[in-house]
């Protein structure tokens, strides 16, 4: 009665062994055992001719024995003790408690603990964004170690006069500020607060935590006056570490000579005037100025105010070089850059997807994001589509698998076609047609197969 005579968990299972079939304890454990094993199918089909013979003596029919041992078996497969049922219940109540009313400590929490869980870290700083969360790049004059909740200030000018905050929009086209505790803006007399997240220095690739800790150390010592002088107070960063700050952007806080008035005086243009302001390669150029060397005979010689002849990176280029440099980005989805030649070919984003009738033909794209192919699934292969709207799933057939089994383990990014099916708001692709798609160079990462 408390489950609607639906069998729920384990304990269920075992009894209605041990009614029909007249299993004993051990017997039932034996079930119980089958059950937990690695989900043995093997051993689940020796235990069905003994439910099938304890079944027989008690006088059901063979129908409802075909009944009863599908429920077991099926069961077998995926069902867990109430007990680990309860726990598994309150963890994802909780979890999504908090996504809804913290969503930046949680999102920080996440990128905190990885490597863990399905989910890659760009995929949680996508939904985070999608979510209406401000996600900030890793920066030396602002990142900690670890993931940090910061406040931004945004004044109610950037707003507009009248403005109203409550139909501000942050995330994809047609989505409201989710209104709780850590989203929403709180009037501050001619300001508004903001919570977002910085990115940690941890997910700085190849870059030790004993450097990063000495960086943060000095910093709260006093500011740093420019690359130099990063690499001059912190001899721990190696000059390869060093380079791959500058790389994604990390350094771009940091004072430039042009920005500096004699006398080591920062000049307040350096705030007010976006040109003083270096880009990527300026502080590459800076870093292998300032890595020329040391020691007693050039710890008097003035920094070079050469200013760097290199062109700013593009937007590929910054896209690659976050991926490469740190596994994400925080800037828009790769995606984001072909939509308009997408639609142009009737190509459905992720959120699109969910207007479009049930049954009608789509074509779909995005990164892959997750591929799984269990062994419970007939072959079936199941893809997850990431793109700036969303997450789109994709069910591709044994034989489509068997024919295109290179592209669809191999490709980042996917064009799908097929049927669009919608069950109770469960969207998904039956894939018929794959192509590969070119988006980006840029080092994404998916969950395969796990």
């Amino acid at each position: 009665a408390r489950t609607l005579g639906v069998p729920l968990f384990q304990e269920q299972l075992l009894r209605m062994a041990m009614i029909t079939a007249g299993f004993s304890g051990g017997e039932a454990e034996e079930l119980r055992r089958a059950m937990g094993f690695k989900r043995s199918e093997r051993r689940m089909r020796d235990i069905e001719v003994k439910l099938r013979a304890g079944m027989t003596r008690n006088g059901i029919a063979p129908d409802a024995q075909a009944q009863i041992i599908d429920s077991i078996t099926s069961f077998a497969l995926y069902g867990f003790p109430e007990s680990h049922s309860a726990s598994f219940a309150l963890l994802a109540y909780a979890s999504a408690y908090l996504k809804t009313h913290y969503l930046g400590a949680f999102t920080a929490a996440l990128l905190n603990h990885q490597p863990m869980g399905f989910y890659h870290p760009s995929t949680i700083v996508k939904d985070a964004q999608r979510h209406g969360l401000k996600v900030k790049a890793v920066d030396v004059t602002r990142s900690e170690w670890l993931c940090t909740v910061e406040e931004s200030v945004v004044p109610s000018a950037a707003l507009g006069a009248g403005s109203d905050t409550e139909n501000l929009v942050i995330g994809r086209p047609g989505d409201r500020v989710i209104k709780n505790d850590n989203q929403k803006f709180f009037s501050d007399h001619d300001s508004h607060r903001e919570v977002c997240v910085r990115l940690g220095l941890r997910y700085v690739r190849g870059l030790r935590e004993e450097a990063a800790r000495a960086l943060v150390r000095e910093r709260q010592q006093r500011p740093f006056e420019s690359i130099t002088d990063v690499a001059r107070r912190v001899p721990e960063l190696r000059r390869t570490e060093l380079e791959t700050l500058a790389a994604i952007g990390a350094l771009n806080s940091v004072p430039s000579p042009e920005s500096r008035v004699p006398g080591g005086e920062h000049s307040q243009l350096a705030t007010r005037d976006s040109r003083l302001k270096l880009h990527r390669r300026d502080a590459l150029w800076q870093v292998a100025s300032a890595s020329r060397g040391e020691g007693p005979l050039l710890r008097g010689v003035p920094e070079p105010d050469t200013a760097s002849p290199l062109q700013a990176m593009d937007r590929e280029e910054r896209l690659v070089a976050d991926f490469r440099g740190t596994g994400v980005t925080v800037g828009p989805h790769p995606m984001a850059y072909r939509r308009a030649e997408l639609k142009a070919q009737g190509i459905c984003s992720a959120a699109e997807l969910e207007k479009v009738p049930n049954g009608q033909w789509v074509r779909a794209a995005g990164c892959v994001i997750a591929r799984q192919r269990p062994g419970t699934a007939h072959g079936f292969m199941f893809l997850s589509l990431e793109d700036e709207t969303g997450i789109a799933n994709a069910i591709v057939t044994p034989d489509l698998f068997e024919q295109n089994r290179l592209l669809l383990v191999g490709e980042k990014f996917l064009l799908i076609e097929g049927e669009l099916q919608n069950l109770d708001n469960v969207i998904s692709v039956k894939a018929e047609r794959v192509l590969p798609l070119s988006v980006t160079e840029a080092e994404t990462r998916s969950h395969d197969f796990h």
